[in-house]
């Protein structure tokens, strides 16, 4: 009677154990597919799957974003690998630190699922709890064995902060019925749209550089693991069919056969189940392998075997008619990238031993580099920029040094700046990159001076190179090198003896400095400029730098000595005191070249004439880099500006109406600063009283179109310009340039270039010999090969500045927000 009592309750109880885990369906009380999922209901069932199968999940959350949002991975796998978990990670990254004692026969291949990088693209997240069901509870046998020598890490969502955005709004105005038609509201997201992270970075973009605090945490946890395989899931227009790798070209040269030859493996996988339910797909188009910051580039120079995976459906909610006139539901989405989850998990697990034995190889060619150049030396002309490389270095896991083994040993290497290979020093806080080193790929492809590009139809910028984004002088250089110093030496703070300085000295090189001005002029110090170079007691201080004059704020503030020491001493910059104002060279400070700085009280234009790229990249940079509050007004509110309030005013990139040019013109006219940036330039021009004039294309005898119909697919590449760089020759004796040298380096992603002012101050401009590296169609390199890029034009009492390019592009690109501060504070 025991014996059929307990045979009564096992039947009862197993059935009732196995159905703690909930399918997403019954957790989220709706099947998939019929609504979208706001991230707290996703994070919750990723934490419920993990609290009931803890044998083959363990849940991480690695961090948050800016909205305070969880960012969570979960790793699946057989019991006896979750068990063991962190012994096969350590494995795997003694694997790639080429230690052979590690037998590969016992060592599982990890593949990892990132999902919804773009937050509009929203299918994914929905698959990836799917996924994760499936392989928590599958029968499948087949799926039980993949598990056994795979570990699985997902990412449900890589950009919850946009995704909600996009996911609010969209059941905010979804019918209880989805209407298929295109035309209706919830097919139109407002703006800025869901595609973003909270400050409007494309995360997609921001692998390497890590500007967004996603990523940042992202990448600290990917290095963790190192995975064999890492897929990156999308989405693109609803009209699309589904792609999936093998990529188009261009394919980067640092691509190995081995990490082409997978990706044929994988797609042939995909194709199989594709074909088998007749869904439509391509491969080979449109996505290459080039830009090191994407999600499959970023993985592929750092040893695994990166892919894009894209299905139709941006835009489409939860049900749309496409072109073909076919019904696209959400449904239909989530199978498609299901599939393609599952397939590609089949196929890793079926090469784990050669996906194994290849990444150790990956890493044993890096310590043995076959680049052009050996090692890279960049100059250390200005130590806050040359501290931020390091910084973007070290989140890379890219090693450098410092420092000759002898005193300033000369060599010869490649001249970043004439393009020429000449003879150098190696100083003392030189950095030296060698690239014998485990990251040796990724750190060559970020310091090539030239990226070989074998097809102009690129998916994003072609050139990017380090020392021009920070403006630093480098060289490459054929030897290997080792720098003698870990560090950099930093300058010996200067210490004085007198108890009343004339004024205080700071000098204008970096971000610390700004915020140094910024927090001096919110203590109500009045701070001046040197607008020419000054020499005393033999010390050379350029133009640009600071000075706080102890009398003229102390019959405001008595105790205004010892204030300011106090605040200095907490600010991370070099100060010194002088105790006279009589120079040995230049002008005294009773000039008028030393000029009192008004605080800037900023504000930045948003609203639907505004890319919200170019407002995310001001807003990041005030917010974050410089820790300084600033105004967002939308376009239609810029006519009532108060310049007592708002003394200067950021025009994003955007194409505006022809009316605001007009409601501003009077405010700039009272005092106003008006920072034009980008295309915002073009609503300006032949708008009185600004001058600024387009430069006219040139006339050229062949207009005719010569491309051949079967290339109709391709760009005209002649009228293009994916991203180049170019050397723009400054007006050194300007502000805007203070700190940057002769030359900056921009990179340059349109044919807009300007006629110089005639009533004005052309402040940088393209010489023929300008053009540096990047792929630029003839069409653009003829327009661009003279002309005005920055420059400056006063209007009554305030000024314009026109910025025609991105300065602070993506905000990686260093040396450009020296050229921002310089705007804004000089």
């Amino acid at each position: 009677m025991k014996r059929i009592l307990l045979s009564f309750w096992c039947v009862l109880i197993y059935p009732a154990l196995h159905a703690q885990v909930q399918t997403p369906d019954n957790f989220l009380g709706y099947e998939l597919g019929t609504h979208f999922t706001p991230h707290q209901k996703v994070v919750d069932y990723f934490k419920e799957v993990a609290a009931k199968s803890t044998s083959k999940v363990k849940l991480q959350t690695y961090g948050k974003t800016y909205e305070g949002r969880e960012l969570l991975l979960a790793v699946i796998s057989d019991a006896a690998n979750i068990e063991r978990l962190e012994k096969i990670r350590q494995n795997n990254i003694a694997l790639s630190n080429n230690d052979r004692t590690i037998k590969l026969n016992n060592q599982p291949a990890i593949l990892w699922l990132s999902y919804n990088v773009h937050g509009n693209e929203a299918n994914s997240t929905e698959t990836a709890m799917k996924v994760l069901y499936t392989l928590v509870e599958s029968k499948d046998e087949k799926v039980k064995a993949w598990l056994k020598n795979t570990v699985v890490i997902i990412d449900p969502c890589l950009n919850p902060d946009g995704r909600d955005r996009y996911v609010n709004y969209y059941n905010s105005v979804v019918g209880n019925v989805p209407n298929p038609d295109p035309s209706a509201r919830e097919h139109y997201e407002p703006w800025p749209g869901g595609r973003y992270n909270h400050y409007y970075f494309d995360l997609n973009r921001d692998w390497a550089w890590q500007t967004q605090i996603e990523t940042e945490q992202r990448i600290k946890q990917y290095h963790q693991w190192l995975p064999q395989v890492h897929v990156d899931f999308h989405e693109q227009s609803y009209n699309e069919p589904y792609y999936f790798a093998p990529a188009a070209e261009p394919v980067h040269q640092a691509v190995t056969p081995w990490q082409r030859e997978f990706q044929v493996i994988v797609g042939k996988n995909n194709a199989k189940y594709f074909d088998e339910n007749g869904w439509q797909y391509f491969t080979k188009e449109r996505f290459d392998l080039l830009y090191p910051s994407y999600g499959d580039t970023y993985p592929m120079y750092n040893g695994a075997i990166g892919m894009t995976y894209e299905q139709g459906g941006i835009r489409a909610g939860l049900a749309v008619v496409t072109a073909s006139g076919d019904t696209l539901t959400l449904k239909d989405r989530i199978a498609h990238h299901f599939a393609t989850s599952m397939s590609t998990l089949e196929a890793t697990s079926a090469n784990t031993e050669q996906l194994l034995t290849e990444f150790r190889k990956y890493f044993e060619k890096s310590l043995q580099p076959t680049s052009t150049y050996k090692s890279y030396v960049v100059k250390a002309q200005s130590l806050s920029r040359l501290r931020s490389l390091a910084d973007l270095l070290t989140k890379n896991n890219i090693s450098y040094t410092f420092g000759a083994d002898k005193v300033e040993r000369t060599l010869n290497g490649y001249n970043y700046e004439t393009l020429k290979n000449e003879a150098f020093k190696l100083e003392r806080n030189d950095m030296v990159i060698n690239l014998a080193q485990k990251h040796g790929v990724i750190a060559n492809i970020l310091f090539e001076p030239q990226t070989a590009v074998s097809d102009s139809n690129t998916y994003d910028i072609t050139a990017w190179a380090l020392p021009y984004a920070y403006g630093l002088k480098a060289y490459g250089v054929k030897e290997s090198l080792t720098g003698a110093y870990p560090f950099i030496e930093a300058p010996k703070r200067t210490t004085s003896n007198n108890t009343k300085p004339y004024a205080w000295v700071l000098a204008w090189d970096g971000m610390e400095d700004a915020k140094a001005l910024l927090a001096l002029q919110q203590k109500g110090i009045k701070v001046r400029m040197a607008e020419q170079a000054f020499t005393i007691g033999g010390v050379v201080y350029r133009a640009g730098t600071l000075l706080v004059y102890r009398a003229e704020n102390e019959r405001k503030n008595p105790n205004f000595q010892g204030q300011l020491e106090k605040l200095l001493a907490n600010l991370n910059v070099d100060v010194k005191t002088l105790s006279t104002g009589f120079v040995e060279k230049g002008k005294d400070f009773g000039s008028n070249v030393y000029r009192v700085l008004a605080e800037p009280k900023v504000a930045v234009l948003a609203g639907n004439e505004v890319s919200s790229q170019s407002l995310g990249e001001v807003w990041h940079f005030f917010e974050q880099d410089l820790s300084m509050q600033i105004t967002t007004i939308n376009v239609g509110s810029a006519g009532n500006l108060d310049v007592n309030k708002i003394n200067t005013l950021i025009v994003p990139d955007g194409y505006y109406s022809d009316k605001l040019a007009e409601q501003l013109a009077a405010w700039v006219s009272a005092g106003g600063k008006l920072i034009l940036m980008e295309d915002a330039i073009g609503s300006f021009v032949g708008k009185k009283p600004f001058s600024i004039k387009r430069k006219e294309e040139p006339k050229n005898n062949d207009n005719k179109n010569s491309n051949p119909y079967a290339a109709r697919d391709h760009d005209d590449f002649s009228a293009s310009i994916p991203g180049a760089i170019y050397k723009v020759y400054l007006d050194q004796s300007h502000p805007l340039t203070f700190g940057l040298g002769k030359f900056y380096y921009t990179l340059k992603t349109d044919g807009n270039i300007y006629e110089p002012l005639e009533n004005g101050y052309n402040v940088g401009h393209l010489k023929p010999d300008s053009y540096v590296a990047g792929l630029v169609g003839e069409k653009v390199k003829r327009k661009i090969a003279e002309g005005t890029l920055y420059a400056q034009q006063e209007i009554g009492k305030g000024q314009v500045y026109y910025i025609s390019t991105g300065i602070i592009f993506r905000n990686f690109w260093e040396a450009g927000k020296k050229m921002m501060v310089n705007a804004v504070f000089l």
